[in-house]
This record gives structure tokens, C-alpha cells and sequence, in this order.
């Protein structure tokens, strides 16, 4: 996981697909599940800023 400092936000990304998080424990969740099953997981990214 990545930290990334925007102004005053903080996102943290997940360095096996890209996505970015508000929230540290959904990028580690994130991270975790790709490299385990080479995949996304629909239900950890719907909580990616990408998708907000």
C-alpha cells in the first residue's frame, strides 16, 4: 500500500491494481485480496474513490 498526499488528503493505494482509498484498512483489504486471486474484488473497490 501506498500513501498519496494530495493538499490536505491523504489517499492510499493499492499497488497491485491502482485503486485509491480514503481509508488505509480498504487499501490493505484491497492489496491483499488482488495478490492473492490475481483479481479485483467488486465488493472491496466499490469503496474506491474512483467510484465515488
Amino acid at each position: 500500500m501506498k500513501e498519496i498526499k494530495n493538499d490536505d488528503i491523504s489517499l492510499y493505494q493499492c499497488e497491485e491494481c491502482g485503486f485509491n482509498y480514503a481509508s488505509p484498512e480498504w487499501a490493505e483489504k484491497c492489496e491483499a485480496w488482488c495478490k492473492e486471486h490475481q483479481s479485483c474484488n467488486l465488493e472491496i473497490i466499490s469503496h474506491a474513490e474512483e467510484n465515488k
